[in-house]
C-alpha cells in the first residue's frame, strides 16, 4: 500500500510539473507535429487493420448465432454497429494502442533517462518534464479522435463486405441494421472516452519512462509496466465512464 501511494504521489507530481505553459511556444508545437505523426499517424495502419477484421468477424459470428426466424436479419447490421461504436473503436482499440504506443513512449523517455540526457536537460535549467512529456500527452489526445473515427468507419466497412460473401444475412438487410435506432451520442460517447485514454495511455507510459533507475534491462521493464498499468486504468475508466455517461 506504502508503494502504491508513493507511486501515486510521484506520479501527480510529475504531471503537475509537465503540465505547465511551455517556456518555448514554437519548440513545443515543433514537438507536438513530429509526436503526433509518430504516435498517431503512425498508428493509423494498425488501426484500419485490426477494425477491418474485428468489424468482419463480429458480422459473421452474430450472424452465426442468430438462427430463430423471430429474429429479424437486420439485427446483424444493428448489433454489429452498437458493439464497434459502444465499445470496439474506443476501449478496445485504445487497449491494443496501449501496447503500442505506450512502451513506444516509456522506452524512448527510459532510454533517455539511463543515458543521462534528461540530467542534462535539468543542468541547462530545461524542464524536461514539460519539454518530453507534455507534447505526447497533447499530440496524442487531438489524434486519437482521429484514430477512433477511423475505426468505427473500417468496423462497419469490414462487417459490410462479410454481408456480400456470408450466407445468412444480405447487404440491404445488414445497411438497415446499421441505420435503425441509431444514436449520434454514442459517437461522441466513444471520442470523450479516447481522449480520456490517450491522457491515461501517454501520461502512465511516461511517468514509468521518466522513472527508470538502471540500465537497458530497466527499461524493458518498464515498457512492460507501462502497458500493464494503461491497461488496467483504461478498464477502469471505461467502467466509471460507461456509468456516468450511459445510466
Amino acid at each position: 500500500m506504502n508503494k502504491a501511494l508513493h507511486s501515486l504521489g510521484e506520479y501527480v507530481l510529475l504531471m503537475k510539473k509537465s503540465i505547465t505553459l511551455p517556456q518555448k511556444w514554437n519548440m513545443f508545437f515543433k514537438q507536438l507535429i513530429k509526436e503526433i505523426y509518430k504516435l498517431g499517424v503512425d498508428s493509423l495502419w494498425i488501426v484500419i487493420i485490426i477494425s477491418l477484421f474485428i468489424g468482419t468477424v463480429i458480422a459473421i459470428q452474430i450472424s452465426l448465432n442468430i438462427e430463430s426466424p423471430l429474429i429479424p436479419k437486420f439485427t446483424i447490421g444493428y448489433t454489429t454497429r452498437e458493439i464497434i461504436l459502444l465499445e470496439f473503436s474506443s476501449s478496445i482499440m485504445c487497449l491494443i494502442l496501449a501496447g503500442k504506443v505506450g512502451s513506444n513512449i516509456a522506452s524512448e523517455i527510459g532510454t533517455m533517462r539511463v543515458t543521462e540526457q534528461i540530467d542534462a536537460m535539468e543542468i541547462m535549467g530545461v524542464n524536461s518534464a514539460n519539454f518530453l512529456i507534455f507534447p505526447k500527452i497533447t499530440g496524442l489526445m487531438i489524434f486519437i479522435p482521429v484514430l477512433v473515427v477511423f475505426s468505427m468507419f473500417t468496423g462497419i466497412i469490414g462487417g459490410i463486405g462479410a454481408s456480400y460473401v456470408v450466407d445468412g444475412m444480405t447487404p440491404a438487410s445488414f445497411e438497415y441494421g446499421l441505420q435503425f435506432y441509431f444514436n449520434q451520442f454514442y459517437v461522441w460517447y466513444s471520442i470523450i472516452k479516447s481522449i480520456i485514454y490517450a491522457f491515461i495511455i501517454a501520461s502512465i507510459a511516461s511517468y514509468f519512462g521518466y522513472n527508470v533507475k538502471g540500465g537497458a534491462l530497466e527499461v524493458g521493464k518498464a515498457s512492460t509496466n507501462a502497458v500493464v498499468m494503461s491497461s488496467i486504468m483504461i478498464l477502469l475508466a471505461d467502467v466509471i465512464l460507461t456509468h456516468l455517461m450511459l445510466t
